[in-house]
């Protein structure tokens, strides 16, 4: 059903997201937060990463965490075997880049090297669909910067911009090495370059405007809480 390999994950198309949550979320620690808010238990325990890439919905909970994660979708036919990078997978609406004859198999993703948080907002707690949602993956060995949006754009996005600027602040204020605390300011010109990358629509869930506080709100939580477990993590190998 998946393999873990010394740097990837293959997850197979079809393992429950029940099973991402108990038995991958040391490797995939986004996907797995987001897996949490997929539906009810019923439907964790039988739907999986494969029917969110398949039906391709821009409020798929699966997808933020897949953007910021980065990785390949294993697609299938009669011709053999291809793979399709995660950015050129959504090419519209409910549109993926599969051919007429393809099936997906699998998704291969980077395990995690470094902290990865996930947040969605819904009109309740449980068993709803995404309002917007957000996911963020900090990359310390290249130090780079991943982000997916998912329900605030026509298909799945990354906020490019947004991350440009994050992983050049993180370098030139040295913060990578010294774990000091993100100023405010860059905190708040991240959350104002994610909300700025989304293209939202008024609809029955929430309004654009919504949309749009919402991501600024997540994104400046989300950064909050995946540099407070680098510090952590940079103080625990220091003192080991």
């Amino acid at each position: 059903e998946w393999e873990v390999g010394e740097d990837t994950v293959r997850l197979g198309a079809s393992v429950s997201y029940t099973r991402i949550i108990e038995k991958l979320r040391s490797h995939l620690p986004g996907l797995a937060l987001a897996s949490h808010t997929v539906a009810s238990p019923q439907i964790r325990n039988r739907g999986g990463v494969g029917g969110n890439l398949g039906t391709a919905s821009p409020a798929g909970d699966a997808h933020p965490a897949l953007l910021a994660s980065g990785g390949e979708v294993e697609a299938v036919s009669v011709r053999g075997t291809r793979m399709i990078p995660i950015d050129d997978f959504y090419v519209g609406v409910k549109r993926n880049a599969l051919e007429p004859d393809e099936l997906i198999r699998a998704v291969h993703l980077p395990k995690a090297d470094g902290p990865q948080q996930f947040s969605k907002v819904g009109t309740r707690n449980a068993m709803v669909i995404a309002v917007c949602a957000f996911s963020l993956a900090l990359h310390p060995k290249t130090r780079t910067v991943r982000t997916g949006i998912g329900s605030a754009a026509p298909t799945p996005i990354r906020a490019k911009e947004a991350e440009t600027f994050l992983a050049a602040a993180l370098e030139e204020g040295n913060f990578w090495e010294n774990g000091k605390i993100i100023p405010p300011v860059v905190a708040r010109r991240f959350a104002e370059l994610v909300s700025g990358a989304a293209n939202p629509i008024d609809d029955v869930r929430g309004s654009a405007s919504y949309r749009r506080h919402a991501l600024d709100v997540m994104a400046r939580r989300t950064l909050g809480w995946t540099w407070d477990e680098y510090r952590g993590s940079e103080r625990s190998a220091q003192c080991a």
